[in-house]
């Protein structure tokens, strides 16, 4: 299979976890639908390839849960990605316009683990999303990363994560709750695409978590 069809497939087995976990939860359509705009975070997102996928869903949401009309304004969503890396920042801006069916999409060069020092990113996400987290290269990194990422949710905002590996997982699982969060499910994802290092594959699980009242 080609790259750009597995890129294809990857993100629309993502978009299926997506409404999977987040379709059944109340609060958090409850949350996107009472707001004129619903808004993304996408934390360490890397050229965000999944910026797309991630403003369809919550557009869908945001809508009722019915289709997007592409060829409409369609409801008003705003993604936002941050990531240290320029190159990969650039990249992003590159492949998403400014402004597309309604939908907003911005690219920051910055720290993820210094978040609240970014005050252009403002507050009170409706979900913050973290794609492949990864724990294991630096625990305590990524537990600043997710702090970060909880303290700018809105009250009743989700925090998504995805995992490569069953362990890192279980892990990343246990350091979002000891910081404060409340894990709503977590899903393994039966059609996850392996890849070539053992028990590692795309998007192998995902997680939504809310802060913890």
């Amino acid at each position: 299979m080609k790259s750009e069809e597995r890129l294809k497939t990857d993100m629309r087995r993502l978009r299926g976890l997506l409404k999977k976990v987040l379709a059944d939860d109340e609060g958090a359509r409850r949350a996107l639908q009472s707001g004129d705009e619903a808004r993304i975070l996408d934390v360490a997102c890397g050229a965000c390839i999944e910026a797309e996928t991630l403003s369809d869903v919550l557009a869908e949401l945001k809508n009722g849960d019915a289709p997007v009309d592409v060829d409409s304004a369609g409801p008003a969503v705003k993604l936002t990605g941050i990531d240290v890396r320029a190159r990969e920042i650039a990249d992003a801006q590159l492949r998403f316009d400014k402004m597309k069916d309604g939908r907003e999409f911005e690219f920051l060069t910055g720290d993820a683990t210094k978040l609240e020092g970014h005050r252009e990113l403002g507050e009170d996400f409706d979900v913050v999303f973290m794609r492949h987290q990864n724990y294991w290269n630096g625990q305590r990194t990524w537990e600043e990363i997710f702090d970060q990422g909880m303290k700018k949710l809105a009250d009743n905002g989700r925090l998504v994560i995805t995992s490569y590996f069953d362990k890192e997982h279980e892990l990343a699982l246990e350091a979002i709750q000891r910081l404060g969060g409340k894990l709503i499910v977590t899903e393994e994802n039966a059609e996850s695409r392996e890849l070539s290092t053992v028990g590692k594959s795309i998007d192998r699980h995902i997680a939504v978590f809310e802060k913890k009242k």
